[in-house]
């Protein structure tokens, strides 16, 4: 018996969005290898640094689109994994300074010395290992995730209060990390970082090869959400989001379903964030702000909720708005990205992606109708 034809599973959108990733993420580093400086093919290293910053953001909107988009689960503290993964980053970086810090001490970091700690605490041994500093830049933000929706889920806390709820846990974590006997930098964070793996982190060779490395995390990431999305686990999450009781009567165990997307988003976000700190060169407690959640969650509205490209997509072009507005007319960004709220609300409520989504079937569905009625005039 010959079933259905089974689906591919990348569309053309999901296609052309990997095709530019490569594109952008092959072609510029080779283009800056190539061109010397000064010359209209290469990209100022400025440049270079803004546009991986905004791939580290579009990586956070396809983990918030995935749980949000797909489960139904609206986060407003996913910002907290991706603070997490850039503090294991963060911390990683700042073990490579040793006797080059200000200070002078290779066993403990500027900060510490100069707030008189005694030894290094328990939880910075390791991070002098690369590989140990990306197992904890999973696990640390997977492990909490884990831990929250252990209790959220199984508690049945659902809609509104959930997300109220994961606000309140990114504001914890907001002010937990301020203080200083914390020993993450309280105020000031971790900054003035000097290398990673031994190559110079502001050198323009460094640079470029984070910048590949956020869209080559960007690119398998979403290849792997498609995955998910795709198989049966993914027709499960979203009858979750669709009609959660009922899938609860039919015998599923939402709880196990919700808490396994939740963790893997988690992770995902501080992928995300450790790929951002080497790039911008600080991670403080602001990145565990409430509103950097909530900015997070605009994306998605505006890219295109359950579209994962789309999701992408809305952070990259945000965020370049956000930086042209911010510097020709600061004091206008937030009134600019409430107008565009508003405006993709009212006149395209299913984002920038589903949006050209329903412009291309309306075409194809019009030159369809325009075929038949040649066909029956020929007739």
């Amino acid at each position: 018996m010959i079933g259905p034809p089974s689906r591919p599973l990348l569309s053309r959108a999901g296609v052309i969005f990997l095709a530019c990733l490569a594109l952008l993420g092959v072609g510029v580093p080779a283009l800056n290898l190539l061109a010397p400086p000064g010359s209209l093919l290469h990209v100022p290293d400025y440049a270079l640094t803004l546009a991986g910053k905004y791939l580290c953001y579009g990586l956070l909107a396809l983990s918030v689109d995935l749980v949000w988009g797909y489960c139904g689960i609206l986060s407003l503290g996913h910002g907290a994994f991706f603070a997490l993964g850039g503090y294991s980053m963060g911390m990683y970086l700042m073990r490579q300074i040793g006797s080059r810090g200000v200070y002078g001490n290779p066993n403990l970091p500027d900060f510490m010395v100069f707030l008189n700690w005694p030894e290094l605490p328990w939880y910075w041994h390791g991070f002098e290992s690369f590989p140990f500093a990306l197992l904890m830049i999973a696990l640390v933000p997977g492990l909490f995730a884990f831990v929250f929706g252990w209790f959220a889920f199984r508690a049945r806390v659902t809609g509104v209060y959930l997300s109220i709820i994961t606000q309140a846990m990114t504001f914890a974590l907001l002010l937990a990390f301020f203080r200083n006997d914390m020993g993450f930098g309280g105020n000031n964070g971790l900054t003035d970082f000097k290398d990673i793996l031994g190559f110079p982190i502001q050198a323009a060779g460094t640079r470029a090869a984070l910048f590949f490395l956020s869209a080559l995390a960007l690119a398998l990431c979403f290849v792997a959400c498609r995955l998910i999305v795709r198989s049966k686990l993914g027709r499960i999450i979203m009858a979750i989001r669709d009609g959660e009781s009922r899938i609860r009567f039919l015998g599923y165990r939402v709880e196990h379903y919700k808490l396994f997307i939740f963790v893997v988003s988690a992770v995902m976000a501080g992928v995300a964030g450790a790929l951002y700190v080497p790039q911008v060169g600080i991670i403080n407690p602001s990145e565990f702000s409430p509103g950097n959640s909530i900015e997070a969650v605009i994306w998605v509205a505006l890219g295109g909720r359950g579209t994962l490209w789309g999701a992408a997509i809305g952070a990259i072009v945000v965020n370049l708005t956000k930086s042209v507005f911010t510097g020709a007319m600061p004091e206008a960004w937030l009134f600019v990205l409430g107008g565009l709220f508003i405006f993709v609300t009212l006149f395209m409520p299913k984002g920038i992606a589903g949006s050209l989504t329903s412009f291309r079937l309306r075409r194809h569905h019009r030159a369809d109708d325009t075929a038949k009625l040649l066909s029956e005039i020929a007739e």
